[in-house]
């Protein structure tokens, strides 16, 4: 017998012992072999049980609501593999279920520059960040862009033409 077999027995037969010596157990002779077997069971299996649980846990694959490719079809929102929703961007409802993007990429298989904003809004957010002068270093002056020429309007009247000084 091996150590820990032997650890188990014994470990068994303290457990019966002690399940015996208590005044409130009342048995026969008959049940403690099958007691002591049933425990030896327990214990052999509480030893080995957490590298088997281990193994059943570490296996659950999930199945995406959508393809990676009809996710990112649409340029104005992506739409979630968790629950095949469209949002703008993913990091709120990644957070809502409890999970950040690097194991959203990791549970689908995602490649690690798969986009958590949708192309259109993150080109609006970009804009308005250079708008307002995000990303200038201090001192430097938002570059002066030509004034856009008018459009004519498609309907109604053309737009009034400035008067001469």
């Amino acid at each position: 017998m091996t150590d820990e077999t032997t650890n188990a027995v014994e470990l068994a037969t303290e457990l019966t012992m002690a399940w015996l010596s208590n005044p409130n157990t009342r048995t026969s002779a008959e049940d403690v072999p099958a007691f002591l077997r049933s425990m030896h069971d327990a214990v052999i299996g509480l030893s080995t049980a957490p590298a088997a649980a281990a193994a059943e846990e570490a296996a659950p694959e999930f199945t995406a609501a959508v393809t990676a490719r009809k996710s990112l079809a649409n340029p104005d929102v992506i739409i979630s593999m968790i629950d095949g929703k469209p949002y703008k961007t993913l990091t709120r409802h990644l957070s809502t279920n409890g999970m950040t993007p690097a194991e959203y990429r990791a549970r689908y298989g995602l490649k690690a520059d798969y986009p958590m904003t949708a192309p259109s809004y993150s080109a609006i957010r970009r804009d308005m960040a250079k708008k307002i002068g995000l990303g200038r270093k201090p001192g430097q002056k938002a570059p002066v862009k030509a004034a856009a020429p008018t459009s004519v309007p498609k309907r109604g009247r053309p737009p009034k033409e400035a008067e001469p000084a």
